[in-house]
């Protein structure tokens, strides 16, 4: 199987969800999900901010409704657990960097098929010195045409 010309299908959803993570504007997260569609990958994008620790649960809540409500998964618990996990994984690895600190940013989920990817791209606040935090997890999930 190889999605737009790459043979590594869970290596195109984990660029698919970091370029949608990553994007700056509302237009611009538009272009690049219409331009994902078109290869048959979905994808959706929701911007967040707060406390990091404090604000954990509401991140993987959101970008479990945001992917329920924009058709990226399946409303089924294998597609929902695959979501919470990959969110909770790709957050986790801000830790070191956001632990105690404010972030603020976008997380993006993206699926083709079977393959599922979670980014997080954050602005992490320490004063007037920000600093900046990328997360991203893969997970294989059933796909939705199956259901």
């Amino acid at each position: 199987m190889t999605v737009g010309g790459e043979a590594h299908p869970n290596l195109t959803v984990a660029r698919a969800a970091l370029r949608l993570a990553a994007s700056a504007t509302r237009e611009e997260e538009a272009r690049i999900k219409e331009e994902l569609l078109r290869q048959d990958i979905r994808g959706v994008a929701v911007d967040f901010g707060g406390a990091y620790v404090e604000s954990i649960a509401t991140m993987v809540q959101r970008a479990i409704v945001a992917a329920r409500r924009e058709a990226v998964i399946a409303p089924v618990h294998p597609h929902e657990g695959a979501v919470a996990g990959a969110a909770r994984e790709a957050l986790a690895q801000l830790a070191g960097r956001a632990l105690g600190f404010n972030v603020g940013g976008k997380i993006a989920i993206a699926r083709y098929g079977e393959h599922l990817a979670c980014a997080v791209f954050v602005g992490v606040g320490l004063v007037h010195l920000d600093d900046v935090a990328v997360g991203l997890a893969h997970r294989a999930v059933p796909d939705p045409r199956a259901y």
